[in-house]
């Protein structure tokens, strides 16, 4: 894993936002795309909505301050669900990036809720994540269909361990 990453979480700005909504995915990722901004704004969707944007969205930066990922930390009672994505020229990259991600943001989840449980949902296809959020501290408690922008879907639901990773 590369450890000399100097990434911060920062609150998640507009302009940020609208950057989000270009990134494009290749397949079969690209159900991981967002919409185009001025619908995300006219939906008043996600991080498009002020408010949701500040109070459960965050940017990951670099130390010159490019946008490198992001995360929702969307409160459950007593769980903190993360939503998590890299930018698509990090992902694969065989670095350990997305480890690195999930960690830093398991970290920000604690200090946010520190008696939440932290889980995250990924389509069980995804093998890359799910290796990567398994190296990370997760494990698989779960398997649902739910609805995705383009049909139902499995998922897995993934726990962070805290006794076996803290």
């Amino acid at each position: 894993m590369n450890l000399n990453l100097k990434w911060q979480i920062v609150v998640l700005t507009q302009s940020q936002g609208q950057e989000l909504c270009s990134w494009s995915y290749p397949q079969p990722y690209d159900i991981y795309n967002w919409p185009k901004w001025e619908i995300m704004l006219r939906d008043d969707s996600e991080f498009a909505d002020p408010v949701i944007r500040t109070q459960q969205y965050a940017a990951i930066v670099d130390e010159h301050e490019h946008l490198c990922g992001f995360a929702q930390f969307f409160p459950i009672v007593g769980v903190t669900r993360l939503g998590v994505g890299l930018r698509p020229d990090l992902c694969g990259a065989g670095k350990g990036l997305g480890q690195h991600l999930i960690k830093l943001l398991v970290d920000e989840a604690k200090r946010r809720a520190p008696q939440h449980e932290i889980d995250l949902e990924v389509l069980v296809w995804n093998e890359r994540a799910i290796r990567t959020y398994e190296r990370a501290g997760f494990t698989i408690t779960d398997t649902y269909e739910r609805s995705t922008p383009t049909g139902t879907a499995l998922f897995h639901c993934m726990v962070y361990n805290v006794a076996k990773n803290d």
